[in-house]
């Protein structure tokens, strides 16, 4: 009896081709589908797999990408401009929450599990790298700023949404008002197609800082009128403490007015969050950062997630260790799709 040779496995002991477990993990890391939604729902279709065997695949992708992680991060610390944000994510071993730090480039996003939200994260993720790092007020940023070679930016949202929370009284809507100004001019950047010139910076010299000038003066007269309880005052105060990050944009077109693009990013986070609730431990938090990661930065380049997801899978353990930056999405190649015959070939 003769038999044609098996095709090659992604991973040993599992019948589930790769491009099966790409499936389950964009569903889960993009889709934001939980386990036992996918459960039924491969049920209804005919192929019924235990919730037990979606995890353990899960996982296994995780693991087996596990070598991309540092290459993913080398290549965001070569950027410029970083952005950065955090939020809370439960774990069941630990009575505390833990978080889930996002850090966006140019081109990929890479995300970080950890059981604190301490400043050694960012000062790990981003080490001695030089650049601007974008990110809120949150004090776990400052020993980056002190230790490592990235300056420090601010957000113009964080401020605009402490003075829409203030309510409809008319300093916060003058403001608002104001807040707006600043980002027309950004909007008309775009219009003339003309965004990170010269002729953009030249915009925000003539147009946005008398319009930040003016907010700023604006601030220093609310902070002394409202205590810093009030819902004014509090917007009053952040604005003021952090001129000097907010006017970075000012001098440097490469920075942006916010930190937009983090708070993005943080959005797959959130509703994972409220869909599947928690990870069991810290590693399963360490492989979902790896693989949101991937997925994420395959939708920001343009690259079929599943489609990376299952060849990567598949050319991993034939990569050499300095090949692995090859593999990262950005600079990802599809197989050369095999020729079909036809009926003029013969």
């Amino acid at each position: 009896m003769i038999t044609a040779p098996a095709p090659e496995r992604w991973a040993e002991k599992t019948r589930y081709d790769s491009s099966f477990v790409a499936h389950l993990v964009v569903s889960k890391c993009l889709i934001v589908t939980p386990h036992y939604r996918l459960e039924k729902g491969l049920a209804h279709t005919g192929v019924p797999v235990a919730r037990s065997t979606i995890n353990d695949l899960f996982r296994r992708a995780g693991q087996k990408l596990e070598p991309l992680r540092e290459p993913l991060f080398d290549a965001i610390r070569q950027d410029f401009l970083v952005h950065a944000d955090e939020t809370t994510f439960k774990m069941t071993k630990q009575a505390s929450k833990a978080f889930i730090w996002a850090f966006v480039g140019q081109n990929l996003t890479g995300y970080r599990f950890d059981l604190t939200r301490g400043g050694a994260v960012p000062v790990d993720a981003l080490g001695q790298s030089s650049g601007a790092f974008v990110c809120d007020d949150y004090r776990g940023y400052d020993p980056l700023e002190k230790k490592g070679k990235r300056f420090r930016c601010g957000c113009l949202a964080h401020a605009r949404r402490k003075y829409f929370e203030a309510g409809d009284v008319p300093e916060a809507k003058e403001a608002l008002d104001l807040i707006n100004s600043m980002y027309s001019v950004e909007h008309e950047a775009e219009r003339r197609k003309i965004v990170g010139t010269q002729a953009h910076l030249a915009l925000r010299r003539d147009y946005t800082r008398p319009v930040f000038v003016r907010l700023l003066l604006l601030a220093r007269e609310l902070r002394r009128a409202h205590g810093p309880k009030t819902l004014l005052g509090r917007a009053a105060r952040y604005t003021w403490n952090n001129q000097r990050y907010l006017g970075r944009a000012l001098h440097d077109v490469r920075i942006p007015l916010d930190n937009n693009r983090a708070e993005n990013a943080m959005r797959i986070v959130a509703l994972g969050r409220k869909a599947f609730l928690f990870v069991h431990s810290e590693d399963a938090g360490k492989e979902l950062a790896l693989l949101y990661s991937l997925v994420i930065s395959c939708t920001r380049v343009g690259v079929n997630p599943v489609e990376y997801i299952a060849d990567v899978l598949d050319r991993i353990d034939k990569t050499a260790d300095d090949h692995y930056v090859d593999l990262l999405p950005d600079r990802w190649k599809p197989p050369p799709k095999p020729a079909v015959a036809t009926i003029f070939d013969a």
